[in-house]
């Protein structure tokens, strides 16, 4: 299923653009629209393998970039659970990059859990703004292989190395966002990360017990229970973000980036006064939450 920027995409991408970006804003010195890089899961078979390079289009020429299970536990197992991972990475994947501003797209082939709008999250992450993604395996999958294999990919391909916290954070907010969609719809997931993050921004934070506090009076007021599970996370997470650095002029120029990108979706009737009320939002809220920051 092959989408451009969605309104589902939008509900996810918003819970993000307070994520960390302190990557550097660089680009391949040979870098050229059309490159392709790839990413593999380590335990498909040689059949396997070649079935996934001829169904992408890629060969031995393209930068090949593998992915162990091993990788896949270690930054999606304390927010996905070992079953849901699985014990053999196999989906694979195939970024090929496009020109400036053209945004991104996903489509993807028997991957059964991770949606589209997931793995665009963790591209937006790693600094990857404009590429086509495809994603596949062999047999349906969760595709958590892919995942952990496209912040990679972006790793290697520029030559430098993602600060493990920032990959750990990255992923969690991206699960935790996609689970609260889940369960509690996706509107309510991004009002409620959306209140959490202006009503910090407004009054200072001193411990956990503030937090919890807080979040749970945002949630009641919203009507939505939430599970100790789901409260905890969401405590842990705001107390890790707030001790990273953030750019906060590259997420100014993210939420830019998603308005010039939004195209032919916000001029429908029903869509455009909404996501337009949403990003100016987060435009003002910016400032507030610099102060919180700081």
């Amino acid at each position: 299923m092959k989408r451009m920027i969605t309104k589902s995409f939008l509900f996810f991408l918003i819970g993000l653009l307070l994520l960390p970006t302190i990557l550097p804003a660089v680009a391949l010195a040979d870098a050229m629209p059309g490159d392709v890089i790839v990413t593999l899961g380590e335990d498909l078979s040689e059949s396997q393998r070649q079935q996934l390079m001829n169904e992408m289009g890629v060969t031995e020429d393209n930068l090949i970039v593998y992915v162990s299970n091993e990788e896949e536990h270690q930054y999606l197992g304390s927010y996905i659970s070992a079953s849901r991972i699985g014990t053999n990475a196999l989906s694979s994947s195939k970024i090929t990059l496009l020109e400036s501003g053209e945004g991104l797209s996903v489509e993807t082939n028997r991957i059964d859990w991770i949606s589209d709008e997931m793995y665009m999250n963790a591209l937006i992450t790693a600094g990857v703004e404009d590429a086509e993604i495809y994603v596949t395996a062999p047999i349906d999958v969760s595709g958590t292989a892919a995942l952990t294999g496209l912040l990679k990919a972006y790793e290697v391909a520029m030559e430098i190395e993602i600060p493990e916290e920032q990959k750990q954070i990255a992923n969690e907010e991206m699960v935790k966002t996609g689970e609260l969609s889940h369960t509690i719809g996706a509107e309510n997931a991004t009002e409620l990360m959306n209140r959490i993050k202006e009503e910090i921004g407004d009054q200072p934070i001193e411990s956990e017990e503030d937090l919890r506090a807080l979040i749970q009076r945002i949630a009641n007021e919203m009507g939505i229970t939430l599970t100790d599970e789901e409260l905890n996370g969401l405590i842990s997470l705001f107390m890790r973000m707030k001790d990273l650095n953030i750019d906060w002029n590259q997420v100014q120029n993210q939420i830019n980036k998603v308005r010039d990108n939004l195209g032919d979706y916000l001029n429908r009737e029903e869509t455009q006064s909404f996501i337009r009320s949403v990003l100016d939002f987060f435009s003002r809220l910016i400032d507030v939450i610099k102060g919180w920051f700081s």
